[in-house]
């Protein structure tokens, strides 16, 4: 994947350093940043170079005297006419954070990432449970984790696999499980607050939603709108930890994972295993996806003899034991320090 641009072009130096200075170190948006003074070095760096987001002042666009092929140019406005339609026009003498705060409602990308760095500050913190591999024991961790934490913390624990087994496993019927939830989030989002205490079932101390039967509807949600679903379900619930068991059997999975405080992919030792991951790591790198890379905590366990089959008993047992300790020394040390 090509490197993200974002350029800053006024005439005012004082204001392009004030501005390119405030970007890069309060806001640690996914661009690199290139400042300029004159127009003459931001054409010349236009034609070896692709710019994804140009602010630039209302002076310096007068002066290029032609329209860059960039995706979103924002000029900062003097008061001047606003002869171009497709820019978006922002006052220029108002605090920086605002004029940010613009652009991330005109850009997608931007908007991702601030939900993102806004879930980060909150105080729930999103995990997530992932494998290339099969047959690995993640559905097993990820419910050992959540069991762990919900001893001293409000977790939730939401399966995204098309076939879960849940209610084979519990010898249960769900009467409403996650095909609910997502209706009332697209067509009653008022009544999805009401609706979540009566879908959540617990087991062992870990409230969950039970996974759709069929997995159709979650095969059918984009990645933006399950970062829309978890920003709602953040603000409507007091959860401080949610645990995500995904697959790859779902749209959005990367989305997802960048969007987690933390990422645990079990391993094994095997050929196929280890060509899997192999595979996987590379196209996080080739898409340039290292946060993450940077995020992600690699589990190997041993070979366990026995597991509980009753779910509600996956605190005990060897699993349970290895799970702690990654608790202890990877979320609590690692937060305190």
């Amino acid at each position: 994947m090509k490197e993200k641009i974002l350029a800053v072009c006024d005439l005012e130096e004082a204001y392009a350093f004030r501005m390119a200075e405030y970007i890069v170190e309060k806001v640690s948006i996914p661009y690199t940043m290139h400042l300029f003074t004159k127009t003459e070095e931001l054409k010349i760096f236009l034609k070896q170079h692709a710019i994804s987001i140009l602010l630039i002042g209302e002076r310096a666009v007068r002066q290029l005297a032609f329209k860059p092929e960039i995706p979103h140019i924002f000029v900062l406005s003097e008061g001047g006419e606003k002869t171009e339609s497709s820019y978006h026009y922002i006052d220029k003498y108002q605090n920086p954070e605002q004029v940010i705060r613009i652009m991330v409602e005109h850009v997608t990308e931007l908007q991702v990432w601030d939900r993102r760095e806004r879930t980060q500050e909150a105080q729930c913190k999103i995990i997530g449970v992932y494998s290339p591999v099969r047959r690995c024991l993640q559905t097993s961790f990820a419910l050992t984790m959540g069991q762990l934490l919900a001893r001293e913390h409000k977790t939730l624990y939401i399966n995204l696999e098309c076939y879960s087994g849940f209610s084979q496993m519990m010898r249960r019927e769900f009467h409403e499980d996650m095909t609910d939830i997502l209706y009332y989030f697209k067509c009653a989002k008022e009544k999805l607050s009401g609706r979540l205490s009566a879908v959540v079932q617990n087991i062992n101390g870990l409230d969950f939603i039970p996974p759709e039967q069929a997995g159709f509807d979650v095969q059918s949600i984009s990645g933006e709108k399950w970062l829309e679903l978890l920003e709602t379900l953040e603000t409507i619930s007091d959860y401080e930890y949610v645990i995500l068991d995904l697959t790859d059997g779902m749209n959005g999975l990367f989305e997802l994972l960048s969007h987690c405080f933390k990422i645990y992919t079990i391993t094994k030792d095997d050929g196929f295993a280890m060509a899997k991951m192999k595979q996987y790591e590379q196209i996080l790198q080739l898409n340039d996806l290292h946060d993450i890379a940077g995020k992600t905590v690699k589990c190997r366990f041993p070979f366990f003899e026995k597991l509980p089959s009753d779910l509600s008993l996956m605190t005990h047992g060897e699993l349970a034991g290895y799970v702690k300790a990654i608790i202890q020394e990877d979320l609590y040390e690692k937060q305190a320090g």
